[in-house]
Parts: structure tokens; sequence; C-alpha cells
């Protein structure tokens, strides 16, 4: 629906867009292209030519594992840094085009075939041409990446494919990657049994410090300018995305697939489009939210409670404090009402179908991108394990799709870890449990403080301050703990054994998520359905470890709850922002001042020979040195896992803080660019990855929306105070005149005798006697039956909303047919020629699709039976 910074606006494809310089990603020969780097460092002695303090096992792994990668065909390059202390080594890596087709088959790269002149507009910019308004939101980025018909490479039929003249430009360079990766990942350095496979095992080994592609030159503009065809992919990236002034403009997803792979494209895709979602949700919430000083100026009860004087004396808040005048909160009371009105309830019916309409056409987009980026029926590959996984697995198997033998762990011990590892999530949740009840317990014993000070000033405030200080003491405990589980469930979902990456990801991230639904959610839950429910009433209170429990404020508990919810989601959000924006060039410069000074640049080994050649007092940095300097990509773990977060503040309490998406509309506008900056200018180059959707993130997102429709109807039936006005309105008064009396009770006769027989007011339905009223039972009926209309009529909604659109646009899935059906007929008229030109098997029809839609062998859970025990081998120095 709203796609104002998803969906890059429709261009012009060429052919001839020029081809960007590389910028010095070559070998010394000026010709040969760097494919990738690996790198390690040494302890360095001016003095002593060898180096010293370097483990011998470790430098057996490293020339093992390189000489395994001349075998494999790759060509290396090997260049030295000293420093005063240390050298680094750099192993510049390049795939020769026989390498490139023997992999590219081997792990089913698509390839062009034919141009698609398609244009790709989106919902905002179709309905702006329809009405003839100018779009501000459109930008002509340059050299769009041109869509293609794609079909599995073969290279057999090479000939087939387009722009298989130039065997230099045929594979793009993220594919380039992908096979270099492949290489880097599956090439065994010692015992195979032991799991001494792979770069990512040495990386976690320390043999090798760092292991990537290559930038494609800076990302500075070039001075004197050029025309914007002239620029590199990374320039225009940040020219054209990442400056903050194109906080308005379409993001242009295409690029961002091109450089940085279809996962990070479709993070920024659904970011997108969930800040395109918030524009409406922060008009709705924003217009509630003004209507609600027309409320208040307008409100009966308000009125009353300001005009009260000594009508209503109320009873003490605590133990030790005096009688007051209800007539003492009127400023409170009607800031509650900004909060606390009719408006809220249609908010609240409007956020929860907002929140499944959200999701029903983010599944239509993502489908749309997924065949605009070749992924519509793309599956993931039978993964390898992980590195800790062969590492630790005390057996091995025989893989029933590859036929290699791998580690196994027994799934029965697996299950073991699980189950321990979920107690261990319900101790760190009582754990936060426990800080709730000492933060509840802190702002009860704090305003009693500020009360006995006598201060005049701060006695009136005692309950604000407590409260204020309470939510931001509450916020630190929160990221705290944060901080303190996100380690933990690292080191559980390593110890539970997954012997994948992808199941690793999917537990961990379901672990941190329960826990930090927990953590950001307990107290706004407390504070909305528990906080003043278990106080008691005068003469009968109750107490929590000797202390009386706390009750809502004079404003009641919707406003503490906009409070809290302030306080936490922009707290939160603007303690990120700035810790996105400083820590990453604090840590980029603390990197840089580690690898300086440079002393000397060596080149040694290149195939068979050696060169050596001195650089003195030059400034020049070559690009793997500079992007060595750059920070290690984080994934996008913390990124999803704060807009979730987000995500469900501004939908499970929307009722609280109608000003809730505002917030996170202007964080998000924020967020992309910081983000955008992250990737282009301080984070090395991620190895490209493939992805369909955005994964479990998808269910979670599913589960919070759920969860919004029960919370909003609790709210507004128990916490808010809709349902007594009604009440009142339809029973007593329609004009509401007598409410403030109808919703406060007389202390007990009892109480009153015990205080100079002074009586006093309370919220709540009781007699005299402390008893319930038949309106608390009236009341309470209405409020249950609230909660069951309302879930039902949203729920069904929701549903209807389901149905009615489809996962997959009419469009679209006419446009798969079409692809399809002239893939087809591309591959037909080139087969007769095939078989004159390119003698051999013939592809196919079936395997002509959109780029990644291979389906992957299938897979099997269950171990076979010729289980092997790893024997016991004594490691000794310098064995593999």
């Amino acid at each position: 629906m709203f796609g104002y910074f998803v969906l890059s606006h429709s261009v012009v494809i060429s052919q001839d867009a020029p081809v960007q310089p590389q910028d010095g990603n070559v070998f010394s020969d000026g010709s040969t292209r760097v494919d990738f780097v690996l790198v390690w460092e040494e302890p360095h002695s001016p003095q002593k030519e060898e180096s010293t303090g370097v483990s011998p096992t470790h430098r057996k792994w490293r020339e093992e594992f390189l000489s395994r990668l001349r075998r494999s065909g790759l060509l290396q390059e090997q260049r030295e840094v000293v420093q005063p202390k240390k050298r680094i080594c750099f192993v510049l890596l390049n795939a020769p085009w026989s390498v490139l087709c023997y992999y590219a088959e081997e792990i089913s790269l698509r390839v062009p075939l034919q141009v698609v002149n398609a244009p790709n507009p989106n919902w905002s910019e179709q309905v702006l041409q329809q009405l003839s308004l100018p779009n501000p939101l459109i930008q002509d980025v340059p050299n769009p990446p041109p869509d293609y018909y794609t079909c599995q490479f073969r290279t057999n039929k090479l000939q087939r494919f387009l722009g298989s003249e130039d065997t230099e430009k045929f594979f793009k360079t993220t594919q380039r990657h992908q096979v270099l990766y492949e290489i880097l990942a599956r090439t065994p350095y010692g015992s195979v049994k032991k799991g001494r496979v792979g770069i990512d095992r040495l990386l976690s080994e320390q043999v090798f410090t760092a292991a990537y592609p290559l930038h494609e030159g800076g990302y500075q503009l070039p001075t004197p300018p050029v025309p914007p065809q002239s620029l590199g992919l990374r320039q225009i990236l940040h020219a054209y995305w990442a400056k903050w002034t194109c906080w308005r403009r379409y993001q242009p997803l295409d690029h961002i697939r091109e450089y940085f792979g279809e996962k990070i494209a479709l993070y920024f895709a659904w970011l997108g489009f969930y800040t395109g979602w918030l524009l409406p949700a922060s008009f709705v919430g924003t217009l509630i939210f003004l209507v609600g000083f027309w409320l208040v100026a307008t409100d009966v009860p308000a009125m009353e409670v300001c005009n009260s004087g000594n009508n209503f004396i109320m009873c003490p808040t605590c133990n030790i404090c005096s009688y007051w005048n209800y007539s003492s909160i009127c400023f409170t009371y009607k800031a509650g009402l900004l909060f606390d009105n009719g408006g809220t309830v249609f908010l609240s019916v409007f956020m929860s179908l907002w929140a499944v309409t959200f999701l029903e056409y983010w599944k239509r987009t993502c489908s749309t991108l997924s065949l605009r980026w070749d992924c519509s029926e793309f599956m993931d590959i039978e993964e390898r394990p992980r590195p800790e996984f062969t590492a630790m697995a005390p057996m091995t198997m025989r893989n029933p799709v590859t036929g290699a033998e791998e580690p196994y762990f027994p799934e029965n011990k697996r299950i073991n870890r699980t189950l321990t590892g979920c107690m261990v999530i319900i101790i760190m949740v009582v754990v936060v449990l426990m800080f709730l009840i000492a933060i509840i317990l802190y702002r009860t014993i704090l305003s009693i403080i500020i009360y006995r000070s006598h201060n005049t000033f701060f006695s009136v405030a005692a309950g604000r301050i407590a409260s204020i200080s309470g939510s931001v003491l509450n916020l630190l405990v929160i990221l705290m703990l944060s901080r303190v589980y996100t380690s933990l469930a690292h080191i559980l979902t390593r110890w539970e054994m997954h012997r994948t990456q992808t199941k690793y990801e999917d537990m961990f991230i379901l672990k941190v998520f329960i826990f930090q639904f927990v953590n950001f959610y307990s107290s706004p839950v407390y504070i909305a359905f528990f906080k003043g429910r278990f106080a008691g009433y005068p003469g009968n209170y109750h107490t929590l470890f000797g202390v009386r429990n706390e009750e809502c404020g004079a404003g009641g508990c919707l406003i503490e709850l906009a409070q809290e919810l302030l306080v936490i989601m922009v707290g939160k959000q603007l303690i990120n922002n700035i810790q996105e924006f400083i820590s990453p060039k604090l840590m980029a410069w603390w990197q840089k001042r580690k690898l300086s000074p440079r002393l000397e640049e060596k080149e040694v080994q290149r195939g068979e020979k050696e060169v050596k050649e001195e650089v003195k007092d030059t400034e020049e940095i070559f690009p793997w040195e500079a992007d060595y300097q750059l920070l290690v990509c984080e994934g996008l773990f913390s990124e999803y896992l704060e807009m979730v977060l987000q995500f469900g503040f501004i939908t499970i309490f929307v009722a609280a803080c109608p000003l809730a998406p505002l917030f996170a509309l202007v964080n998000n506008w924020v967020e992309i660019r910081l983000d955008a900056q992250k990737f282009v200018t301080e984070y090395r180059r991620p190895v490209a990855e493939r992805a369909q959707d955005i994964g479990i993130w998808f269910p979670i997102l599913q589960f919070i929306t759920h969860m919004a429709i029960l919370s909003n109807a609790f709210l507004i039936a128990f916490t808010s105070s809709f349902l007594p006005r009604l009440y009142y309105r339809y029973t007593r008064d329609s004009s509401l005149s007598g409410f403030i009396n109808f919703t406060l009770a007389t202390s007990p006769r009892n109480y009153s005798q015990q205080h100079e027989n002074t009586s006093c007011r309370y919220h709540g339905f009781r007699d005299e006697n402390g008893e319930y009223l038949p309106e608390y039972f009236h009341l309470l009926a209405i409020r249950l039956s609230f909660v069951i209309i309302f879930e039902h009529v949203v729920f069904f909604f929701g549903h209807l909303i389901d149905m009615m659109v489809p996962d997959i646009p009419e469009e679209v899935e006419l446009k798969i047919k079409r692809e399809h059906y002239m893939a087809k007929e591309a591959l037909a008229e080139n087969q007769s020629l095939g078989k004159i030109m390119i003698p051999g098997e013939d592809v196919a029809p079936s395997e002509l699709r959109k780029r990644g839609s291979r389906p992957s062998p299938p897979q099997s859970d269950s171990p076979p039976p010729n289980l092997k025990e790893i024997p016991e081998e004594p490691d000794t120095p310098g064995s593999c």
C-alpha cells in the first residue's frame, strides 16, 4: 500500500551503462582483479627479520590452507604492511574464468538470457501520476541495474547467455564474491573429522584476523565533479541514499541489492515500507491527541474536578501522608484526558487493523521484490555445518543429500540442552520481575522520603517525581539486562549445538525476543493491568514486604502508562541513535589508530616470483588496507530487533499513547540514514546473501499483532475510563454531570473513627462497609463483554483482510507466467542453434526461471544408522 520509501521509481534500462573502474582493486600487474582478501597479523621486531611469537600450529594451518587454495585454481598475491610492533599480511585472491565457471555450476548461479524492459513503479508514484501531481519523493538515480530473464549457468551452454563474450564482466561482482566465499568455506586445512574446514573456523581460531571482499572504490564524490553516469556504485549509494538530504526520497533498492545482495536489500525494503505505513498511523494518532485538547476544554467531569473546591476530601495516598483536595489535581486530570478519551477506542481499533493490513501488504510487496530480484522461488541450498558445530560434534554421519561424511550431534542431547536453555530463560524472566518489584518499592519509598522532607515544592509533586525517576531507572535496568542476556543467549545457543547457521540464528533470535519481550514490556503491562488493582481500601490496605501497595496517580493509570512508554521507547531510541552515530566513528578511529604508522609496504609471493619494494613517506593507502581499517559488518539482528520492539510499542500500548507512531516515524527516518551510512562508509563490504523474505521476524510480527489486539481490548475495558463514562451516560446522566462523585467511594466507618471521625473519598465502587456495589459487577460484566466483542470483531476483520488481499498480487502472478513463457520461447529459439554450435545435453525448459528459483535438494533431519564415534587424537604442537 504505502510504498513511499520502498520501491525505486521506474527508469529506462540501458544496456550501455558505463562500467566503473575498480579504483585499484587489482593485483600489481594492473589487470588481475581482487575478488577477496585474507588478512592476518604477526608480532614484529625491527631488530629481527623473522616474526616472533607466532603459533607454529597457526602458521602450519595457514600455509596448508593457502596451499590448498592455490591447488583449487585461485591466484594469490601477498602484500605486507610493516609497523613498529606488528606485521599485517594481506593475501589477495582472484578466481580465474575456469574456476568461476566450475563453481558457478556447482552452486547454481543464475546468469542472464535477455534484458527485461519493464518499469517498476510503486503505489504512490502511480497515484500521483494519475492525479497529474508532481512526485516530491522521486529522484533520478544514475546507472540503474538492468533486470534479466535468467537460468542456471551451464558451461557447455555458454554462448546462449547474454554477455558471454566478455569473460571479465560476465559474472557480477557479488557473484564472484559468492564463488570465492564458497571455495574458502569448503577448503580444509587439516583433519576433516576434527572439523578443520573453512575460513569461518580459521577466523574463530584467530589464524586469520579478517576475510572480506573489497568495496568498489571510495564513497566520496570526485573533484572536480563528473557526470553522474561516471560514478561508481558505492558513490551512487552514498550520494543518493546515505546522505541526510535523501530523507524524503525513495530508496534505490535495486542499487542496494546490486551492491549488498538480497538479504540486506530486503531489510531496507521492509524498513522503508514500515516507515511509509507509519505515516497514516502517525496522522491518525496525532489527530486523536489534538482532539483531546478540544475534549479537555468541553469535558464536564474535568470541570467538576476543577470547580469542586473542598467537596471531595481524598484519603491519604500513603501511611504518613495527609488528606488532600481532589480539586488540586485539576491540571493532571486534564492532561490525562489527552490520552484517555473516546478517540483512543477508535485509535485502538484502527491500529489493530492497521497492523494486520500492514503485514498482508508487506507479503505482497515482498513477493513483488522476490520476483524482481530473482528470488521468487528461492530455497536455501543444503547448508554446510557451522564451524563451531564441526569442531565440537562427538560423532560423524554420512549426509543423505551430499553423501559427504559430516559431524553429527545426537538429537536427544540437543533437546535436553534446549530444555535447559528454556529454564535459563525462565530464570532470567524471574530476574526481570525481581527488578520490577524493586522499582515498585523504589517509587513507593522515594515518595515517602520526599514527603517527609517537608519541602513544599517537592512534597506536592512527590508521586510524580518518584514515577518519572522510576521510569528512567527502569530504562537503565532494561538496557543493562538486554546486554547481559544477549551475551547469555549466544552462549546458550552455541551450547545447544545447532548444525546450520540458519537454525542457530533462528533459535538465537527466538531466545532474545522472548526475553526482550518480557524485559521491555513487563513494566508497561504492570502499570496498565495490575497497578492499583491490589491496593485495598481505607482500613484494609494491602502491603508488599511491609510497604503499602502503590495506587495509580491522581490522573489515573493511563497517563502513567503513557509516561512510561515515552520514557522507555523514546529514551531507548535516542540512546540507540546516539550510539549508532558515535560508536562506529569512535571504533573506526581506534582501528585506524592501531593500524598506523605504516612503515613500509611489501609485495611478496605472486606465483613463483618474489618481489620486495619499499614504500617510503607515502600517503597512498591501497584498497585492501583502507577496507581493513573499516568495521566488521555486525549483521542485521540488532537492527531488526530494534524495529520489532518498536512495532510492539506502537501497537500493543497505542491506546495509552497516541503519539507513539509519530515518534516511531521520526526515529525511522533517522534510522534509515544511520544504517545506510554504516553500510556504505563504515562497514567492510559483506558477502552478498540471497533471501526471499525477512525470515523468522515475520511470524514474530504476526505474534505481536495478535497480542496487540488483546492488549488494546483489555486496556480500554479495564484501564481507560471509557466504559465507566459510557455506563454512567446511559444509566444516570447523558451529560456526565455527577460522574466524579459516581466514581468515588466513601471510607468505611471504622476507618473514619480511627482518624478523628474524618471521612474521605477514594476511587472505587464500594459501600461504607467496604463491600462492592452492584455497579461494580455491572461494569465488570460490561468490561468482559467488551473484550470478547472487541477481539472477535477485530480478528474477524483481520481474517477478512487476509482473505481479500492475496499474498501475491495478480499482476505479479501474470508476470511470473509471462516470464516463464518468454524464457521457454527464448530457449526454444536458441536450442536449434545450440545443437549445432554447442553439442551436449540440452537445458530442460523447466530449468528456465527467474534467478534464484532452483529447488533445493530434499533434506532429512533423521540421522542414518551408520554413526561413527570420532576417536580421540592427542593434539601435539604442529599437528593438523
